[in-house]
């Protein structure tokens, strides 16, 4: 991408300034298909911000990992400037856009480093890898993992198991691996979200959360992952939008420059780009306006500003800060320094579809699904005789499950045995409650922005409590959150079978019931020949 660079210094102020906002837009190809119309914009709106404005970078959510290879040739090809395209990733390209390979989210490598730090390094290492190599397959160049906060305190709703763990040491070490393992690709990696989201019970997305602890804390276990990062070439640094009155009482991180001048690049020595979190985050847009956050981020030392709400606005409050002298032109100059360092890193890239879910891929999957699975008392699940028996499927959101049709694991094989389904969210479980049929209960929870929890509510606890005690409840299958699997345990007074997975996804369905009902691959293929579950 080097040589496809202009001179930044050739660029108009304003021109300059766009090149240190990313924007948010859909993955998908067409205006009808767009899911969050709040953030992401149509296509003509969008191609007019990209040739006018001189946008630095776009970042994708939604759609098929196909699509989107269509989608950012496109982009690319509006932009004056090659683009930083982004996204989420964390879990592999898979976790975002259908058809690539999704990875069990980051706890589950801790897990496995609980017993042998060495493989889940490897795993760590593979991860990275994997992942890199396939965001470049559909257009992505810049990969916003890994999270990088240590998460030590279990009713943390948003960070929770996309986090390696919950000790600093853990943490840093296979942050290291997969670092180690992206940079196999030229691509750009982000430690997020400094300097540390795990030990807070707030959700950013939705208010300003505090971290209370003194300066030796911080030190100790907030920042040292990010030290480690930054030791193994970490590209850019994304803020939290969090306030650490330790440091600084009167702005969050994303807007102190105590934090990011004073920590970050003088105590840190970190080089490189120092992103914001979304700005359109209820952490961050109930503390100021966007005008005001958008310069005072930039004052602060940050270098790009990461999906404000209105690109335009965003742009003019900073140009006319540097033309009052609020601002000196010198901080967008030494930001556009870093954006066009960061991006001579890159290469010009052709997508290739061919590169995405490869054998080695679901090897990897598989082997960290079943190193970090768990499992107790009676197995298997010998299932009664009668037929008419539940499958009660409980979930976050019953509307935003992509991880569940009629054909995934945890529908398709307790069916075989006649267990008949019922998915509902946790909030609507008492529509549950007279149902006296024999049960077998999966539960998907997990940390998710915008959810404001990551653990089961206070009705959900009643039901599941009375669930347990009621005799009807044959079998348990959990997957996601390792606090929501110690609650069940912490509950269980009998032989009943259960088993939990990191993961959500078909193969950690097939697996986890795999288990449970005690089936061989050559079972579990007869039950629907139609379906792959990964063995």
């Amino acid at each position: 991408m080097s040589q496809l660079l202009p001179n930044w210094q050739e660029l108009s102020l304003k021109q300059q300034i766009g090149q240190m906002v990313v924007v948010r837009a859909s993955g998908y190809l067409f205006d009808h298909q767009i899911r969050y119309p709040v953030w992401e914009v149509s296509t003509p709106k969008l191609k007019q911000w990209l040739e006018e404005l001189s946008l630095g970078g776009v970042i994708l959510l939604g759609g098929s990992a196909a699509e989107l290879s269509l989608k950012t040739q496109q982009l690319q090809a509006w932009a004056k400037i090659p683009l930083l395209i982004a996204a989420d990733i964390e879990e592999g390209v898979g976790q975002r856009f259908a058809g690539a390979t999704w990875f069990p989210p980051p706890m589950s490598l801790g897990e496995i480093a609980s017993n042998d730090l060495s493989l889940a390094q490897n795993y760590a290492t593979a991860m990275g890898k994997i992942t890199a190599q396939e965001a470049l397959a559909v257009g992505i160049n810049w990969l916003l993992a890994p999270v990088v906060d240590v998460n030590n305190n279990s009713d943390n709703p948003v960070i929770n198991i996309r986090a390696f763990g919950e000790h600093p040491e853990v943490v840093s070490s296979l942050t290291s691996a997969f670092i180690e393992g992206a940079k196999t690709y030229p691509i750009l990696t982000t430690a997020k979200h400094f300097p540390g989201h795990g030990d807070t019970a707030t959700d950013s997305h939705l208010d300003l959360p505090t971290i209370p602890h003194s300066d030796s804390r911080l030190n100790q276990v907030e920042l040292l992952p990010f030290q480690n990062a930054i030791t193994s070439q970490i590209d850019s640094i994304m803020t939290a939008h969090l306030i650490i009155p330790a440091w600084d009482s009167d702005y969050p991180a994303t807007l102190s420059e105590k934090i990011l001048r004073g920590k970050l690049r003088q105590k840190l020595e970190f080089e490189g780009l120092i992103v914001t979190d979304a700005l359109i985050m209820g952490g961050i847009t109930k503390y100021a306006s966007l005008a005001e956050i958008a310069v005072m981020a930039v004052a602060a030392g940050v270098d790009i500003l990461l999906m404000p709400s209105d690109p335009e606005e965003a742009i003019e409050a900073v140009y006319q800060a540097v033309r009052s002298g609020k601002l000196s032109k010198s901080l967008i100059h030494q930001a556009l320094k870093r954006i066009w360092q960061a991006k001579q890193k890159l290469l010009p890239n052709s997508p290739n579809l061919n590169q995405l879910a490869q054998p080695e891929a679901t090897v990897t999957v598989n082997s960290i699904l079943r190193d970090s699975l768990q499992m107790g008392s009676n197995l298997p699940l010998k299932p009664q005789s009668e037929q008419n028996l539940r499958n009660l499927i409980v979930v976050d959101d019953v509307l935003n499950c992509s991880f569940l049709d009629l054909q995934t694991p945890a529908i398709a094989i307790p069916q075989k045995f006649g267990y008949q389904r019922q998915i509902i969210d946790q909030n609507s479980l008492f529509s549950a409650q007279s149902d006296s049929r024999s049960t077998l209960l999966q539960v998907f929870i997990r940390g998710n922005p915008f959810r404001g929890t990551a653990g089961l509510t206070k009705v959900a606890q009643e039901f599941y409590q009375q669930l347990l005690h009621s005799g009807q409840l044959e079998g348990l299958v959990i997957y996601g959150s390792p606090y929501v699997k110690d609650w069940f345990v912490a509950q269980l007074t009998n032989d009943l079978p259960w088993v939990f997975s990191y993961g959500q996804m078909d193969l950690a369905q097939g697996m986890a019931l795999k288990i449970l009902f005690g089936l061989s691959n050559s079972e579990t293929s007869n039950l629907n020949n139609q379906s792959n579950f990964g063995f």
